[in-house]
């Protein structure tokens, strides 16, 4: 690639903390600060989604083809935000959606635990 061309190809992106995600690959620019875009597509089990990075959180980049990035997307089967980060009325809905089984001691995401309004409230109250 030559430089000053702006990158964009399939690719498998590798950040820190052992998280790899597969898809198109851009550069994008906000606020005066660049980050590099993967817009992973949509699997069976997911819609498509878009992450961005800043360079000091990415390990590597590999180019792949398209093919193997679809393929790759949907075996990461990242999910496009951490449920356990969202408020209980929606962990709820989603652990109910999945039928409400655990995933406590498999390789998928437990959707419970993390602080929600009520468990904030709870903790300024006992301050």
């Amino acid at each position: 690639m030559a430089e000053g061309t702006t990158f964009d190809s399939r690719a498998l992106v590798e950040i820190y903390g052992h998280q790899k995600y597969a898809g198109r690959v851009t550069e994008q620019t906000i606020g005066g600060c660049n980050f590099v875009r993967v817009d992973i597509p949509e699997t069976p089990d997911a819609k498509p989604f878009t992450k961005l990075f800043g360079q000091g959180a990415i390990f590597s980049i590999t180019p792949i083809e398209e093919d193997v990035a679809r393929h790759l997307a949907k075996s990461y089967g990242n999910p496009p935000v951490a449920v356990y980060e969202l408020p209980r009325k929606i962990r709820d809905a989603v652990n109910a959606a999945r039928g409400g089984q655990s995933r406590i001691g498999t390789d998928e995401p437990d959707f419970g635990g993390g602080p929600d309004e009520e468990d904030l409230e709870l903790q300024e109250e006992a301050l």
